[in-house]
């Protein structure tokens, strides 16, 4: 189990809900990754994400699809792409990344609670 935090640390993470609305694989990466352009609403517009999810998801598969994102970490540079937001999802039992997603649609940029 991980160090404890305060709810007031929690709410500073903002996580909301992107559409995909394109997705390009990433062979100059490290590591078997996707490259994402995710609509977040007219608030927080198109960000960027690269995310390791090869194993369970390819490109053409993921346009469309509603994601849950961390949007205000600082923008990392992973080789020559610029990874503006973190893409979240939990492991499976060999490793695999699921992506966390909404049960239900809701609009881009809906804020998690």
């Amino acid at each position: 189990m991980s160090d404890p935090i305060s709810f007031e640390d929690f709410a500073r993470v903002d996580i909301r809900a992107g559409r995909v609305i394109r997705a390009a694989p990433f062979p100059e990466a490290r590591k078997p990754a996707i490259k994402l352009w995710i609509d977040f609403g007219p608030e927080i517009g198109e960000k960027k994400s690269s995310a390791q999810i090869t194993e369970l998801y390819t490109p053409e598969q993921l346009v469309g699809r509603l994601v849950i994102a961390v949007v205000n970490f600082p923008p990392r540079q992973i080789g020559p792409f610029r990874s503006e937001v973190l893409v979240l999802g939990a492991s499976d039992a060999q490793g695999r990344i699921t992506l966390l997603a909404p049960d239900h649609d809701v609009p881009c940029g809906a804020r998690v609670h």
